[in-house]
């Protein structure tokens, strides 16, 4: 006898739903199999994450203005800055620029207050883990545009710790943490010049590395702000927020 089984699924409240027929022989090893599948596949949206950016959006290289020319006026004053800023870094400033390269959202517990920990803020974590894997696509596609080489590969002398995988403009971290700062925000707006400055320091780090010139710092910030005005056009992303605010505020009222 064979069993059919029908799954629809509704993936981040999406319209489209799929329809999985299986057939099974007899067999307990057979059903259990079954059993497992089911849950899985039930799971799978779930840890696909959410689709809060429309695809191509935002379009940073619309968006942006192109990145200094090699060998022109302005790219020898972008390196002569990343020169100048990595040679004047102090040992403190290094050791904190390393530390928020992670991107780790809990760089902002210094502006947010002792309370904000890894593990209290379930919701608040997914939102922002959602958040980062959207930003993704449109950094990408910009850093492949104009596949600007990084500050290390011009001068090698401004190379700290590993080399980074792809191209310099805009700055990745410059872009996320100008996203990240601009959520956490909305979360705790009695923070929030505290936090947009930190977001703007994660952005600047990067300089002070070696990793980034300024023109790719400052382009990062401009790709992060049309990011988050993209994700409040997202009816999944303002569902996830309140839910995130909510969290927020139950805590605060303990």
């Amino acid at each position: 006898m064979d069993h059919a089984i029908l799954f629809s699924g509704d993936a981040a409240g999406a319209v489209m739903k799929q329809v999985l027929r299986i057939s099974f022989g007899p067999g307990r090893l057979r059903a259990l199999f079954a059993s497992w599948l089911l849950v899985w596949l039930l799971a799978a949206p779930l840890l696909a994450g959410e689709n809060y950016l429309a695809p191509h959006q935002p379009d940073g290289i619309a968006l942006l203005a192109a990145p200094p020319l090699p060998d022109s006026a302005e790219q020898a004053a972008d390196l002569a800055s990343v020169r100048a800023v990595f040679q004047a870094r102090a040992p403190e400033e290094l050791k904190q620029a390393e530390k928020r390269a992670d991107l780790s959202i809990y760089n902002f517990t210094p502006a947010i207050g002792d309370f904000f920990q890894p593990g209290k803020f379930p919701k608040t974590d997914r939102l922002l883990e959602g958040v980062n894997t959207n930003s993704t696509g449109a950094i990408n596609a910009a850093k492949e545009h104009w596949h600007r080489p990084r500050p290390y590969e011009v001068d090698p002398a401004l190379m700290s710790g590993k080399a980074e995988k792809n191209a310099s403009y805009p700055s990745g971290h410059s872009a996320r943490g100008t996203v990240q700062a601009l959520v956490l925000a909305e979360l705790f707006p009695e923070k929030r010049e505290g936090i947009l400055q930190i977001g703007r320091d994660i952005g600047w780090d990067r300089v002070l590395l070696g990793k980034h010139f300024p023109t790719d710092v400052y382009a990062g910030r401009v790709l992060g702000q049309a990011i988050a005005r993209e994700l409040t056009k997202s009816a999944a992303f303002q569902r996830d927020l309140a839910a995130a605010k909510a969290e927020v505020q139950a805590d605060e009222r303990k």
